[in-house]
């Protein structure tokens, strides 16, 4: 049997991921931010949201995953239930974005007005993070082994984390009305979306070559 030519291309959940998180780490820059202002800097937050969310529709979605029920393998149910509290993290960040970009618009001299991941949104994406670790250490048992790979899986944890780090940066402490630790709240966003952008440029998926 002759065998079928194929190639690697990246994984069509991956733009979507991709450009996101180029919007975030553009967000991030303060060089960016003062060419931008305050308005353009959270447009650009809140575009980026939006492919993240397009992007992990995709993934829960389209990729071959289907909805949980009780014969479906153990990877392929954690794997889904990754992929399902990603996709609200994202719809918590459209949320929190589009809160900002109201803010920026109204009050632009407000503090802390200029969009950090939140608390919730930061949780759901270290949630499924973790499950999709548990998910990678079965994946040649997932219905797409390629879905998930050890350093796509490590590099979304580790951008999770420092998603974390920037929501604690962010906090507005009540008596002085000042960012906890702005450097935080900058830099883990930045750290986050260089992780989530490598991440998704080293998604690929083997399909027939033609």
């Amino acid at each position: 049997m002759t065998a079928v030519p194929t190639v690697r291309r990246l994984r069509r959940e991956a733009w979507g991921f991709a450009i996101g998180s180029l919007c975030f780490l553009a967000g991030s820059l303060p060089f960016y931010a003062s060419w931008a202002g305050t308005v353009g800097t959270n447009v650009t937050f809140f575009v980026g949201s939006v492919f993240f969310t397009l992007a992990a529709f995709i993934q829960l979605s389209l990729s071959g995953r289907s909805i949980p029920r009780r014969q479906m393998p153990r990877p392929d149910l954690v794997d889904w239930w990754a992929a399902a509290i990603q996709f609200a993290g994202t719809l918590l960040f459209n949320l929190s974005t589009g809160a900002a970009l109201i803010a920026a618009v109204t009050q632009p001299g407000a503090v802390g007005v200029g969009w950090i991941p939140d608390a919730w949104g930061s949780l759901a994406f270290l949630v499924s993070s973790f499950l999709a670790i548990v998910a990678t250490k079965d994946r040649g048992r997932l219905w797409d082994p390629d879905a998930r790979t050890w350093h796509g899986t490590g590099l979304n944890f580790i951008g999770s984390v420092a998603f974390g780090v920037s929501a604690v940066g962010a906090y507005v402490v009540p008596a002085t009305g000042d960012l906890a630790n702005a450097t935080w709240a900058n830099g883990g966003t930045a750290v986050g979306a260089v992780c989530f952008f490598v991440a998704a440029v080293l998604s690929r998926r083997t399909i027939p070559k033609g």
